[in-house]
């Protein structure tokens, strides 16, 4: 019998019983790894799979899980922060290990680097049936100190050993997984990312005068924008110093989000002479309002998975320009869809930016080329296909087990 047929007989069987507990444990429920965690959610059909939210407190994309029917459990010991805090984070397993075990759950569903971890651990000591865990990009990268970056690596193995299947953000972030060790070749399937909520709509020069009018940008300016956490990760130093290296007095930046490096990016801001041309608008409600304001849609991270602002950046027609990290030129194909950078090279970043600039009518090509791209490749209804399949195998055992435990050759 066929993999995939034997996943749909035994996905008939379990419709005539009761529906799979699914316990989707995320660090923060926002946009993002949470957006995603909700669209996967979304894509699943409740008469065969009952899910059930565990989060943070105060996550915003909680009353959006709430109104389309999920039960979501808030977490108030889950810190969000991506360090490692002994007592906290014990604290946080204790009171994740106590609210899992409150109700009935087949399967823990876990995603991103801190619930991932507590998740996949509370679940094991539980005894649930099935651990899955989507990889939205690694913990570790390029720009780490060499220990650190190996000191996570050798724990993400040995998170490795709790996990039944794996998903990954971008056949890119998969790749690494296997390189590395961390994952079996036989138990991870790359994914795409799905933005979250509504439907992303095509900028009309409607909307584009509204949403201007909202940031009272000048009506000749250009701008250059990004939606992301003002945080180490999302490097927002270096998108400051790309536009202090434009040296165009007609370019203005937007960055919607909030984070920890606000302040510190506020003093660059007024260091590099860019005060009142680089807005910071900390964490908004009314992203998809603002969109289509940006000539340009800019992402300076050091890492990333494949992120959920970039694809509605292209999915609203918005010319990009990216680092090359991870699963981003899965995306950004270079010259054809957009156009990446270099890491941590705010020279690299501004070289790019301007070609966009500059070249209106080859970046509306660029960005057609985008749209058409993530619109065939970045669907709920692909996404809730993949996680059936993957959700099915974990639970019947289908899968095919490594005789040597995961990275115990190294």
């Amino acid at each position: 019998m066929s993999a995939p047929l034997a996943v749909r007989l035994a996905s008939a069987r379990r419709s005539a019983r009761a529906p799979v507990g699914v316990a989707q444990v995320v660090t923060r429920l926002t946009a993002g790894a949470g957006g995603m965690a909700l669209e996967g959610a979304l894509s699943l059909d409740p008469e065969r799979y009952a899910t059930t939210f565990f989060t943070s407190e105060g996550s915003s994309l909680v009353p959006a899980a709430e109104e389309a029917g999920f039960r979501v459990v808030p977490l108030r010991r889950m810190t969000t922060g991506r360090g490692v805090y002994p007592w906290a984070d014990y604290r946080a397993l204790r009171e994740l290990e106590e609210r899992l075990a409150e109700g009935r759950f087949d399967l823990v569903h876990t995603h991103s680097s801190k619930a991932g971890a507590l998740g996949r651990i509370a679940a094991r000591r539980l005894g649930v049936a099935a651990v899955v865990h989507t990889f939205h990009g690694f913990p570790f990268h390029e720009f780490q100190a060499a220990p650190v970056r190996a000191a996570l690596v050798a724990a993400e193995r040995r998170l490795g050993r709790l996990t039944d299947f794996f998903l990954a953000t971008g056949t890119a972030t998969a790749a690494e997984a296997v390189r590395l060790g961390i994952a079996p070749p036989d138990r991870i399937r790359a994914i795409a990312t799905v933005p979250t909520g509504a439907e992303v709509r095509r900028v009309t020069p409607a909307s584009r005068r509204a949403a201007r009018a909202l940031l009272a940008l000048p009506e000749e300016a250009k701008a250059v924008g990004t939606v992301a956490r003002l945080d180490a990760q999302k490097s927002p130093r270096d998108l400051v110093e790309a536009i202090a290296a434009l040296g165009r007095d007609d370019v203005h930046a937007v960055w919607v989000g909030g984070g920890s490096l606000r302040a510190e990016t506020e003093r660059l801001i007024v260091r590099r002479g860019l005060a009142g041309r680089f807005l910071l608008l900390g964490e908004r409600s009314d992203v998809a309002a603002l969109l289509p304001a940006f000539d340009v849609f800019a992402l300076s991270s050091l890492f990333e998975g494949l992120p959920c602002a970039l694809v509605e950046a292209m999915l609203c027609g918005i010319p990009v320009v990216a680092t090359a990290v991870c699963s981003v030129p899965e995306l950004v194909i270079a010259g054809s869809t957009g156009l990446l950078a270099r890491p941590r090279d705010p020279r690299s970043l501004a070289r790019a930016l301007a070609w966009v600039l500059d070249h209106p009518g080859q970046a509306r090509r660029l960005a057609e080329s985008a749209r058409a791209h993530v619109t065939t490749r970045c669907r709920r209804d692909v996404l809730g296909a993949d996680l059936v399949e993957v959700y099915e195998a974990a639970l019947e055992g289908r899968r095919a087990r490594s005789p040597v435990p995961v990275g115990a050759e190294r």
